[in-house]
């Protein structure tokens, strides 16, 4: 059932286009994060062990508001790999063993998300008038920018 929240449905047609793209970015990072969790090696391993552990629950975290604000505006979430595949702005892999390698990869494909993340809010907020949306990526944005930092610092 299509939401009447005071948005023209062409709008919230392209509102919830935007998500799903962003939604298919966290998956990539997600993913990737995982990887990296499961397969870490190397003298700092229990350290990245549990900061990779703590950031892809964040991003399981975030994932699941994206997906549920599709809904909320009456359309349903993609939930297949092809269909995050498909649609990410992010590269799949590298799967890298070096630990500093690692941490280089995921650090850029959280500033990519950040850049992509700002036109997209920029987007959803003015052109289209979706502030619940907007405030829902800001604070999105901001949990990336934080662990991006915190990727920044393990790389000195």
């Amino acid at each position: 059932m299509k939401a009447h929240i005071g948005l023209p449905e062409s709008d919230i047609k392209k509102i919830v286009d935007l998500l799903q793209v962003i939604l298919a970015d966290e998956h990539v990072i997600l993913t990737k994060t995982r990887n990296y969790h499961w397969n870490i090696k190397g003298p700092r391993f229990m350290e990245l062990h549990k900061f990779y552990e703590d950031q892809y629950k964040v991003l399981r975290d975030i994932i699941d508001q994206i997906a549920e604000r599709i809904t909320q505006l009456g359309h349903q979430s993609n939930g297949s790999m092809k269909d995050f595949l498909a649609t990410t702005r992010l590269k799949e892999g590298p799967y890298e063993d070096k630990q500093d390698a690692q941490i280089s990869n995921l650090l850029a494909d959280h500033e990519a998300f950040i850049t992509n993340m700002r036109k997209d809010i920029e987007d959803i907020d003015e052109k289209l008038g979706d502030a619940v949306t907007t405030d829902l990526l800001t604070g999105f944005m901001g949990q990336h920018e934080k662990m991006a930092w915190m990727l920044r610092a393990f790389l000195g």
